[in-house]
């Protein structure tokens, strides 16, 4: 549904998008997360919208908080192995020799939306239309607020705590 926008350098419309991603979660018996949609108000909307038509409406959302500083030194420093796909970060969690995969010896790229005055830039974007979502899932009572700041297992143990009393203190499927 989305080519024909993106062949044509496009933006897709929300309706298309909303309408892929409902498509994809029907194909979800165990529920799904969602990372990165929606990304705007009137995508939050038509979402809600088309889930609840499906009897299937969102059941909590996750805001993770992280000082924005943390968060550029997250992203920017990411780099991924070449050759074997392999994540670093620079700062955090650096390669033994600079710029070269510890498993293979490939060497370690940025994406381009990576560099420090993009990021900076998406941050910005995020605040101005993203960062409405927090009311709008707050007033809805489905928004739970999680420290990011932290190692990857401390904060997935945060996340799930958060939604413990939606799977009556399992863990969900594939967490």
């Amino acid at each position: 549904m989305a080519e024909k926008y993106m062949d044509e350098g496009e933006l897709v419309p929300d309706d298309v998008t909303v309408r892929m991603v409902v498509a994809a979660l029907e194909q979800a018996p165990n529920g799904y997360v969602l990372d990165g949609f929606p990304r705007t108000i009137s995508q939050a909307e038509a979402l809600e919208s088309e889930l609840e038509a499906s009897g299937h409406p969102i059941s909590a959302v996750l805001a993770f908080h992280i000082d924005e500083d943390l968060a550029v030194k997250r992203i920017a420093g990411r780099r991924t192995c070449a050759s074997c796909q392999r994540p670093y970060n620079v700062e955090l969690d650096p390669p033994r020799s600079p710029g070269v995969c510890d498993a293979c010896g490939g060497p370690l790229v940025q994406r381009p939306d990576d560099v420090e005055d993009v990021v900076r830039r998406r941050l910005e974007v995020y605040r101005e239309q993203t960062a409405p979502l927090f009311k709008f899932y707050s007033e809805r009572g489905l928004l739970r607020e999680i420290e990011a700041d932290g190692t990857e297992n401390e904060v997935t143990e945060r996340a799930l705590r958060a939604l413990s009393d939606l799977t009556d203190g399992q863990r969900p499927a594939g967490a």
